[in-house]
């Protein structure tokens, strides 16, 4: 038996707040150049032209969150919200291995992960719109497997 949670919808200041973060991470990437597959695929050639780019680009992102998660956990509850929600597991387990894995290998084949395909959108490129179709069947597939398993 599961229980669901009942929530309020989102105001419009939740979704114009989420709105601006979800440009300016897109923006982000665009100047980091993380939309380009190239630069992925240069980060994980670690034998060949590695390209450091990623790295610097993932440290300065862990860095503003631990900078920055210090002071927003301390408050009592989001500005826009009532209370924040924080991952509770700590366990390593079977789907968390091969879900990483599979994302892992589908970034290191195609360059892109879910962000910056949807940032690669405005290049009018057809690759980023490939990955995503690829990404949703994959999605879909997974929920329809799942939902015939258990039960």
């Amino acid at each position: 038996m599961t229980t669901q949670s009942v929530t309020k919808p989102n105001t419009l200041a939740q979704n114009l707040v989420a709105l601006a973060a979800g440009l300016l991470f897109g923006l982000g990437l665009g100047f980091s150049q993380m939309i380009d597959p190239q630069r992925v695929i240069g980060f994980l050639d670690v034998a060949g032209n590695w390209d450091a780019t990623l790295a610097f680009v993932m440290g300065g992102a862990v860095l503003m969150t631990l900078i920055s998660f210090r002071f927003i956990l301390r408050q009592p509850a989001p500005l826009l919200g009532a209370k924040f929600y924080v991952p509770t597991r700590s366990d390593i387990d079977r789907p968390l291995v091969l879900g990483a894995a599979l994302f892992g290998i589908g970034w290191g084949l195609g360059g892109y992960c879910p962000g910056p395909a949807i940032a690669a959108l405005g290049l009018g490129s057809a690759n980023p719109l490939l990955f995503l179709a690829a990404m949703i069947a994959g999605s879909l597939g997974y929920k329809f497997l799942n939902r015939s398993t258990q039960g």
